[in-house]
């Protein structure tokens, strides 16, 4: 089968998805660009996952468009003198998709269920003993408060619940689970609610008629009016980026969240379609084992760094809307200092060197990517070519995407590139990519010394205090090269024109309430 004939039989496919189910003039129609892992918040999860749950799913605190944490299911946060307690009132009159309305019970019951190993929920470490924010107890005095106690202070409490890769530590009915206890379908407070899951074709959200809409009148990134505003939501899996795009331009497809830069312009002068651009606290990064043979020599990652320009490799692989970043702390945040324009030196001829120095002999390195998140490959791509330059031998292995997440999970690599969600606090950013290896093999930043800076981060609420520590964080960074950060995320979101109040955000994920479809 040639090229032409794989495209029409995708097309094909596509068209036979969609037609699937409901097709009324009130489904809002956006393409994923892979299935999701799971419907359980928090768990089993990636970005696609998470973009589906939160339609379903609330919790008691979200992030709004500036970053900033704010209420959600709650309608004001106390907190003591000591900054150990948190007080939550929950909003009135908000009910599951069930009916039952949600009580402060409901809230504890789920926080133990997070909190038990076996759910393997994905921010639990952060709440537990010895982690940054361990919760020592979750208390329901009454139906509309609960109240948290810490074992000590942690600025970023509120704002890891509120985590979109936390799932937003949404509240669940129990109906949710099977008898035995295992989770079946969310049965949440969000806008829209559960109707189907079709794996590899489609994902199809209902709107909830009893959704307890907030006071305020415009969307705010997770919270603030979230009003379902069409009748229904299909998530459509669509793998192929030009199946996508034709399916775009075709009109049998709304929305197509993540297009690739190099179709920005096209979108833009098509009469029926749009396009929205957002920057996000996204990263994109190459990874570096610095447990395996070859990279735990530091010599060798130094020279990796210099033998890459990541200004010109950012602005080819973005076509200019994007711009190279080492800092892990993006340009548009408060904490980007100048200390944080600081960044590695392009030097071939000193990357040469330092390989010499280290003895290195053309031993092959394994670079993997994917072609999920098209940008990401083509980094790898551009990668791959400068350290050859050098006389770096980098071998591509491309993957799909689950495996290389299930490799990066497990840290069974040498070196990749990879995208992280974005975080919107500096120290949530540093603390996912931080920690002990043994513990947490995910982590590629294994330095004792930056662990305990960081939890100084935490402690301290102090914007100058912070940004002193931020700032010694990114010279350690820059000198050990535990990885390499390239940039920041950029969301450009194409859609069709009679799709009405449809925006990018900084989440970098579609967001289907507030919308409406012209007639």
């Amino acid at each position: 089968m040639n090229r032409r004939q794989r495209l029409a039989a995708s097309a094909a496919a596509i068209a036979l998805t969609l037609a699937c189910g409901p097709a009324a003039a009130e489904t809002l129609k956006i393409a994923l660009n892979a299935d999701i892992r799971s419907l359980d918040p928090g768990v089993n999860r990636d970005a696609n996952s998470d973009a589906v749950v939160l339609h379903m799913v609330e919790g008691l605190v979200a992030y709004g468009e500036d970053a900033s944490v704010k209420p959600l299911l709650a309608k004001e946060v106390a907190v003591s003198d000591d900054d150990l307690t948190y007080t939550f009132t929950l909003r009135d009159g908000v009910k599951f998709h069930n009916g039952n309305v949600l009580t402060s019970a409901d809230v504890v019951w789920n926080w133990n269920r997070y909190m038990d190993e076996a759910t393997k929920w994905r921010c639990r470490n952060d709440f537990a003993e010895g982690g940054a924010a361990h919760v020592v107890s979750v208390t329901a005095p009454d139906d509309k408060t609960v109240v948290f106690k810490l074992e000590k202070p942690n600025a970023l409490f509120q704002a890891t619940l509120a985590r979109t890769d936390c799932g937003m530590t949404g509240i669940l009915d129990k109906s949710s689970f099977n008898a035995d206890g295992s989770f079946n379908v969310p049965v949440g407070t969000g806008p829209f609610r559960y109707k189907e899951w079709r794996k590899g074709e489609f994902i199809d959200l209902e709107a909830f008629a009893d959704y307890a809409v907030r006071s305020e009148e415009k969307r705010d990134g997770y919270t603030g009016a979230k009003r379902p505003l069409v009748e229904a939501v299909r998530f459509a899996v669509i793998p192929d980026r030009s199946s996508a795009k034709a399916a775009l331009l075709n009109g049998d497809i709304d929305i197509v969240p993540d297009v690739p830069y190099a179709d920005v312009e096209e979108f833009k002068q098509n009469a029926d379609t749009a396009v929205s651009l957002a920057t996000n606290p996204g990263i994109v990064a190459l990874l570096l084992q610095t447990r395996d043979p070859l990279l735990k020599d530091m010599r060798i990652r130094k020279a990796i760094a210099m033998a890459l320009d990541t200004k010109s490799m950012v602005e080819g692989i973005t076509l200019g809307l994007g711009k190279a970043n080492n800092s892990l702390i993006p340009p548009t945040s408060k904490y980007h200092s100048p200390a944080q324009t600081q960044g590695y030196s392009y030097d071939p001829e000193a990357a040469k060197a330092l390989l010499r120095e280290a003895g290195y002999n053309g031993q092959p390195i394994k670079l993997i990517a994917n072609t999920r998140y098209s940008n990401t490959y083509d980094a790898a791509i551009v990668a791959q070519a400068m350290l050859q330059q050098v006389g770096i031998t980098a071998e591509l292995e491309v993957l799909e995407w689950a495996a290389q997440l299930d490799r990066y999970q497990s840290g069974n690599y040498t070196a990749m590139v990879f995208p992280y969600s974005g975080r919107y606090d500096p120290a949530l950013t540093m603390d996912s990519v931080m920690g002990n290896k043994d513990k947490e093999p995910r982590k590629v930043w294994d330095d004792p010394d930056a662990q305990a800076m960081l939890a100084d981060a935490v402690r301290y609420s102090d914007p100058a205090k912070r940004q002193e520590i931020f700032d010694k964080l990114h010279a350690r960074f820059l000198e050990t090269v535990p990885f390499i950060m390239l940039y920041n995320g950029l969301e450009a979101s194409a859609y069709q024109k009679h799709v009405q109040n449809y925006a990018a955000s900084i989440f970098s994920m579609p967001r289907a309430w507030e919308v409406t479809i012209a007639e």
